[in-house]
């Protein structure tokens, strides 16, 4: 009895929790901050991203632009290969059956 009685007294309480928060989540004077937080986090990002490609460039390391260019070059060589090896087989195939 006591526990039904808590059940529904948490119940209450988070359902009136969940639409005070849902009604203030919404809120323009909420979203408009978080909007500018963001935006602003976001551009501090990509300037420090920067940075810290420009200076592994100046040492000399392969930033993570050139290690996805030569990765690419690298799935594409492995996508030739493999098509040239099924090629060679199927030649392969066709001169053992014509033996």
């Amino acid at each position: 009895m006591i526990w039904d009685l808590w059940k529904k007294a948490f119940y209450a309480w988070e359902d009136t929790t969940a639409k005070y928060l849902e009604t203030w989540m919404k809120s323009p004077l909420l979203l408009g901050p978080s909007g500018l937080m963001l935006g602003g986090a976001m551009k501090a990002k990509a300037a420090y991203d920067k940075a810290a490609s420009n200076w592994v460039g100046n040492l000399g390391l392969a930033t993570k632009r050139d290690q996805e260019r030569a990765l690419h070059v690298l799935n594409q060589l492995e996508s030739r290969m493999i098509d040239l090896e099924e090629r060679l087989a199927e030649l392969k195939r066709k001169d053992d059956g014509r033996t």
